[in-house]
């Protein structure tokens, strides 16, 4: 008890001698709240040490993880005898010691012979009367929290002063995982070539310590094969501006990445992720399973989930204060819930709302784990990701907290050309996917331009009937409130460049997030609907049905009240969309609910492969000659 009692007073000495250093120099860098991440609350550049023996904090158990789990609740209790009040609250932090090492070294300081101060965010927090209503009153209480395995150990804040500015009163004892490094959160992704699968995974291994490696076979044979894998990280100086590169940066670890290929068609695999260490010893992570993808043209039942703007939650209530991404638990339950009847999944876009808080990523590729890790999950990038200024995005704004790209990136290993310019084609099937970046230039005569046309161009769709468009902006149409007023009712210039592309290529889909709710046209080309059917779509190609599905789980977009002559179908509310391929010429359509999994809206599409190869019902037709 003593021991331990010494220890919490030493971090605590520690953590004081750091802040004070803060004191002196963090003024300077000025404290920035962005709306949509609950972690900006804290404002690290006004924080203040006055540790009060009074007030003490405990959490529970010291060591977690003892049956290999990566998530275990944590018990925290409290007290302050003298002073409680509703903005006392509980940051996480990890490293334990709130480490020194990670400030900034870029920093606009004129004070550059004083040593490295504090400047890193709590990876989660909860006010302290989070679930004891009479805190106040008895300045006592206790919470839970949720931890996830993160490389490193964790300890407990007291503050109080609310978010905006703290005072630390107290720190509590040291939280380890038993395994700290082990491999975590696989997540899969098709690969270049159609039998190709990916296997993405996040450790503490680096390639001096370790060898990253898969341990894979066929589920119903003894064949087994052990396959090597690329590592990864990104480092600090590789954010582009704050908080990426200030008080949000936290050490990513280690991403590898294998590839399994040559894989034989519908076929159930299991797989190990794991590390050969130096002494000969393997540590692995837990035994999983998927299917390989069909043969493209392949005829069976296949089943596609398309939704954007998910983000995280925490299903211990940390960081809701904003409650900005109400519905992405919801919907991550409801996939988890349907996954036997799901093949793949495309996330277009706005991934985790990290925004500069690179912890996030780690709660987000655990939050996704039981999908990622089972069906290929495949992502887009969007402003959340990628804008930055002078980063090289076509947007200017200020969206990704200045990562810039880099996480999501390395993080999900997608099949693009170039990590930089996130657009990619990808088959599953009976389905040609391409997939467009809306955060670079996609205008007539610039690179993604050429691949777009090339991408559509390319499907043969005798074999790949259906064909769909995706990006994360709305390069289509959509209602919503914010584009009415800019009068474009899309993307300024979105659509302009690419709806004769749509036209010639047949497009069945295309699909947008970015707007926060879920919206589907008519088949329609340049405003104006080709077809008035809703529900049965059959013969002759009419035009591309435009679908906005960004209700994934962040705070919802509101409409505008005008009536726009191709919106068909209008909701504000969380959800995301499946396609059903059941064969060449059957397609089904349907919008679900995150809060129940229901089927609010659906449309079936019925054509042979004679009704894409000549005219369209706008008489677009291919060339022809007269000569015999």
């Amino acid at each position: 008890m003593y021991k331990e009692l010494a220890g919490m007073m030493n971090l605590a000495t520690y953590i004081c001698g750091i802040l004070v250093l803060a004191i002196i120099q963090i003024k300077v860098m000025g404290w920035k709240m962005d709306k949509d991440q609950s972690l900006s609350k804290f404002n690290a550049y006004d924080a203040v040490v006055r540790l009060d023996s009074s007030v003490t904090i405990r959490a529970f158990p010291a060591i977690i993880g003892l049956q290999g789990q990566h998530a275990e609740y944590v018990t925290v209790t409290f007290n302050r005898s003298f002073g409680a009040a509703s903005t006392d609250w509980i940051g996480v932090f990890s490293p334990s010691k709130f480490n020194a090492s990670i400030c900034l070294e870029d920093a606009a300081v004129s004070y550059m012979d004083v040593p490295p101060f504090l400047c890193t965010s709590p990876i989660k927090y909860q006010y302290a009367n989070f679930s004891s209503t009479d805190y106040g009153s008895k300045g006592e209480g206790s919470l839970k929290f949720r931890l996830i395995n993160q490389r490193n150990d964790f300890s407990f804040a007291f503050f109080s002063g609310d978010l905006d500015k703290p005072v630390l009163l107290a720190v509590s004892n040291v939280v380890t995982f038993t395994d700290p490094k082990a491999p975590v959160y696989p997540r899969l992704a098709l690969g270049q070539a159609w039998n190709e699968i990916t296997v993405t995974w996040t450790s503490g291994y680096s390639l001096y310590e370790a060898t990253p490696i898969v341990h894979w076979g066929h589920a119903e044979d003894k064949d087994e094969v052990v396959s090597g894998a690329g590592t990864l990280s990104f480092s600090r100086g590789d954010m582009c501006g704050a908080p990426a590169r200030t008080v949000g940066w936290r050490d990513p670890g280690y991403i590898h990445t294998s590839f399994l290929k040559e894989l034989w068609p519908n076929t159930k695999y299991f797989y190990n992720v794991g590390h050969i260490l130096k002494n000969g010893s393997a540590i692995w992570g837990p035994k999983k399973f998927f299917n390989s993808s069909p043969f493209p043209g392949d005829v069976s039942l296949q089943r596609v989930i398309i939704f954007g703007d998910m983000g995280k939650g925490e299903r211990d209530g940390s960081n809701e204060a904003d409650n900005y991404q109400p519905g992405a638990l919801n919907t991550t339950d409801r996939l988890i819930e349907d996954l036997d009847n799901i093949d793949i999944v495309l996330h277009i876009g706005d991934i985790t709302y990290s925004n500069g808080y690179v912890s996030q990523w780690d709660q987000f590729t655990e939050q996704v784990e039981q999908i990622a890790s089972r069906v290929p999950y495949m992502i887009a990038s969007g402003n959340h990701e990628r804008d930055w200024p002078n980063s090289g995005s076509f947007y200017q704004g200020e969206d990704s907290g200045g990562e810039c790209g880099v996480t999501a990136e390395t993080m999900f290993n997608m099949p693009t050309r170039n990590k930089a310019q996130f657009w990619y084609a990808a088959d599953y099937g009976m389905f040609h996917f391409c997939i467009a970046d809306s955060e670079h230039d996609w205008r007539e005569g610039t690179e993604q331009y050429k691949f777009i046309e090339e991408c559509l161009a390319v499907v043969d769709r005798q074999r790949q009937p259906w064909l769909i468009f995706i990006a994360h902006r709305v390069l289509g149409y959509s209602s919503s409130a914010f584009y009415a007023t800019q009068g474009t009712f899309a993307e300024p210039l979105g659509r302009e460049s690419l709806q004769k592309l749509w036209q010639k290529y047949k497009v069945d889909i295309a699909f947008y997030g970015h707007v926060h709710n879920y919206e589907r046209t008519c088949p329609v080309y340049e405003n104006i609907c080709t077809s008035q059917e809703t529900e049965n779509y059959s013969g002759t190609f009419n035009s591309t049905i435009h679908v906005v599905v960004g209700g994934g789980g962040s705070h919802l977009s509101a409409f505008t009240p005008l009536k726009t002559t191709w919106s068909v179908y209008r909701d504000i509310d969380f959800g995301f969309t499946k396609l059903t391929a059941f064969n060449h010429s059957t397609l089904l359509f349907e919008y679900k609910k995150s809060s129940n999994g229901n089927v609010y809206d659906k449309f079936w599409i019925t054509r042979e492969y004679k009704d894409v190869l000549g005219c369209d019902t706008l008489n677009n037709c291919p060339s022809v000659t007269l000569a015999s």
